[in-house]
């Protein structure tokens, strides 16, 4: 790796070269005040996807270390539900707004991703008449399955990487036209890992597993399709949060506005 890319992100690169992330912060999106809100909304939903893995998808496998992987997980949800509400008070996040969108990449991951891969997994480790399934396999298609899903962050961030380099991120350096046509083609190393991660999927279903309800295989392929699409998104999220430790600009005072970097 060349040493351009080693500094891509060190304090060589200034704050045009990320101008183009502040979109989602100037449209008000994530202001603070509406993270807030989907944060309590998080509350919620977390409470109840962590239900349908406890008693649903808990109660019906014989995946390996079940007992284990639902208690850390239970308590990661519970710290992320009482920082949800903490976080939820204007008090505390026109103080820490950095720790609040941090919180929010935190919650978005567990919600749309760890509670929906376990969920999966779990099924496919249906125990009943007719499964086949050991622990062993279990264990070994989960290493490849997590594997597959870092290689698509690796491949999303090297395209990042790429694309603020060459200067895709500064407004009005590119055509916006041109620009979506370069992403889009840049797309497809990370579509094509995790198009690979789901056809794996399927065929070690159809090979090991005896589930035959098909609302339990939608199920699989949405947690499992949901995982790799949010490494997907993994990358630009980690990316903004820097540069709300670095730029002043990508930050709201405690009236709601966007600092000027200067």
């Amino acid at each position: 790796m060349s040493e351009e890319r080693v500094h891509l992100m060190s304090s060589k690169r200034t704050v045009e070269d990320f101008e183009v992330l502040r979109g989602p912060l100037e449209s008000g999106r994530q202001r603070p005040s509406a993270l807030a809100g989907v944060l309590v909304l998080c509350v919620f939903l977390q409470a109840l996807l962590f239900s349908l893995e406890y008693f649903v998808a808990g109660d019906v496998t014989a995946y390996p270390y079940k007992d284990e992987i639902l208690k850390v997980h239970f308590w990661i949800t519970a710290g992320l539900i009482v920082l949800s509400l903490i976080y939820a008070i204007p008090a505390v996040y026109k103080r820490s707004g950095k720790v609040q969108y941090l919180l929010s990449i935190l919650v978005a991951q567990n919600l749309f991703s760890v509670s929906l891969f376990i969920c999966a997994l779990f099924f496919i480790g249906k125990k009943g008449e007719g499964s086949s399934v050991a622990p062993e396999s279990l264990l070994n298609f989960t290493y490849i399955t997590l594997l597959i899903g870092l290689l698509v962050f690796i491949a999303t961030f090297v395209r990042f990487a790429i694309l603020l380099r060459n200067g895709h991120y500064r407004k009005g350096s590119k055509k916006d036209e041109l620009r979506t046509r370069f992403e889009t083609k840049s797309y497809i190393p990370a579509a094509v890992l995790g198009g690979i991660g789901l056809v794996f999927v399927i065929q070690y279903i159809a090979r090991t597993s005896a589930i035959t309800d098909i609302n339990i295989m939608v199920v699989i392929a949405i947690g499992i399709l949901l995982f790799y699409v949010m490494l997907f998104i993994l990358p630009e999220q980690l990316v903004i949060l820097y540069c709300k430790f670095r730029f002043k600009s990508f930050n709201f005072n405690e009236q709601g506005n966007l600092y000027n970097e200067k």
